[in-house]
């Protein structure tokens, strides 16, 4: 900083941030906004230049509307709300929506940029937003999702796809990671879920010459950003940034090579890459590519399929399904890495409480003692009902789940919300690629033997 009296210092500071994001950052935080996190200033320098209209598409008008992808935990957030009091202090007129997850998470965003804004000065060296923006919170309009700053009538609201939207237009909108894991970026329900709250909520909120923000991890080519990159094309401007490049880090301070390689090991490849580098986790390899879902099951003949889990880090998978002329309704599913001295009586419970007439269990390493166990658990509860054989599976595993994909998505049908009734299982299936390299094949092993049974695959049964 330039060295001349404070009296003559505080005019140029203000004019300094007011015209500069970037700067303004760097005087309210300056340990984390640093030169050292180049990523941060070209952030900074989108957004402004977003907000004045000086990213421009190709017929030379602005931008109305920007779409972020960055790894998590590089400052998205953070930025976007200290965005937020730069925007009003620019302009304590405009009107800011900030959508998140859930409520809680709305109410955190909201209460941050307002307690930012309300923080006086304790002393010279704390840096408060007041020595920038003129600008306070209006007097009893401070509640922590919606206020207003003195002059205005309502400023700020934050919100969520299941809370209310009420009371305020937007003249900026900030949709801030609305997906929460791998297990809701796979469910087309939520997606679609997202997609109509934007189109029948969101813009009926916005007012004339908005702008749009969304901030988002890419976890599928269908989530908000994909449909509306698809959707509206050439109205977007897209900044993406992935964690690594040529193998250089975006920032070593906030994520190192160690700590990079370290998750990498430590997570399922397809949510890595979402994360890390904004591959959404459907584009590249995905095996099931459409799985068909039913309201209403028919009746028929219940039977079920095991798996036990044979090694240290697989999981038992047992599926009971309704079979219906050439179709499988699954109806229950055990999935779980729990030992057989749990999973033995587990599985005979799903089997009588799900009035299962035949079950085929994997005899392979262990099954057949497994399955013989599961008997006596069920002939303890005086159950007769289910039928248990057991049966040595001797085939690849990995060829016999690749050749038996296609009947799995034409004849295999998941309950609705099967994705919130068994959600490993869910992720298991849905993240499951053609290589298999590094993934549990668990869950889709036990959907080709279903297929199995009703291709009439030889089995060597005891």
């Amino acid at each position: 900083m330039p060295n001349i009296p404070k009296i003559e210092y505080e005019p140029a500071l203000k004019t300094l941030c007011k015209k500069n994001f970037w700067e303004f950052c760097v005087y309210i935080s300056p340990e984390f906004y640093t030169e050292n996190r180049p990523h941060l200033k070209i952030l900074c320098q989108t957004l402004q230049a977003f907000y004045n209209g000086n990213l421009l598409k190709e017929d030379g008008t602005p931008y109305k509307k920007l779409a972020i992808s960055i790894p998590p935990r590089h400052g998205k957030s953070r930025t976007l709300e200290l965005f937020s009091i730069w925007v009003f202090g620019k302009n304590n007129s405009e009107k800011i929506m900030t959508i998140t997850y859930n409520e809680f998470l709305s109410v955190q965003f909201s209460k941050s940029v307002r307690d930012k804004i309300l923080t006086e000065k304790s002393n010279d060296s704390l840096p408060v937003v007041s020595d920038v923006f003129d600008i306070s919170i209006k007097q009893g309009s401070g509640a922590s999702h919606l206020w207003a700053l003195e002059g205005q009538h309502l400023s700020y609201l934050g919100g969520s796809p299941g809370g209310t939207l009420t009371g305020i237009g937007a003249t900026v909108l900030i949709v801030d990671d609305l997906i929460k894991n791998a297990i809701e970026a796979l469910n087309a329900r939520v997606l679609q879920e997202h997609w109509d709250f934007y189109n029948n909520t969101l813009r009926q909120r916005l007012e004339e010459g908005h702008i749009q923000i969304v901030n988002f991890t890419r976890w599928a080519t269908g989530d908000l950003i994909g449909k509306l990159l698809k959707e509206q094309k050439n109205e977007w401007y897209v900044l993406k940034m992935e964690a690594m490049t040529d193998g250089v880090m975006l920032c070593d301070e906030l994520l190192s090579r160690e700590s990079y390689e370290e998750i990498k090991r430590g997570m399922m490849k397809e949510i890595f890459f979402a994360n890390y580098h904004q591959k959404p986790m459907d584009i590249e390899g995905r095996l099931y590519k459409s799985l068909k879902t039913y309201k209403d099951k028919p009746n028929g003949v219940i039977k079920n399929y095991t798996d036990t889990a044979d090694e240290g880090n697989c999981y038992l998978c047992s599926i009971c399904y309704v079979a219906y002329k050439n179709e499988a309704f699954v109806v229950d599913v055990l999935y779980t890495g729990a030992g057989m001295e749990v999973t033995e009586g587990q599985t005979a419970e799903m089997f009588i409480s799900n009035n299962v007439n035949e079950a085929l269990i994997e005899s392979n390493n262990g099954g057949k003692g497994f399955a013989r166990a599961v008997v006596r658990e069920m002939q303890d509860r005086k159950n007769n009902k289910t039928v248990v054989r057991w049966f040595n599976q001797n085939k690849n595993k990995t060829a016999r789940i690749l050749s038996g994909s296609a009947w799995v998505q034409e004849h295999i049908y998941f309950p609705e919300n099967w994705s919130e009734l068994w959600p490993e299982f869910f992720r298991d299936v849905n993240t499951f690629t053609k290589d298999g390299k590094g993934q549990k094949e668990d869950a889709p092993d036990v959907l080709t033997g279903i297929a199995e049974q009703f291709n009439k695959q030889t089995l060597t049964m005891f």
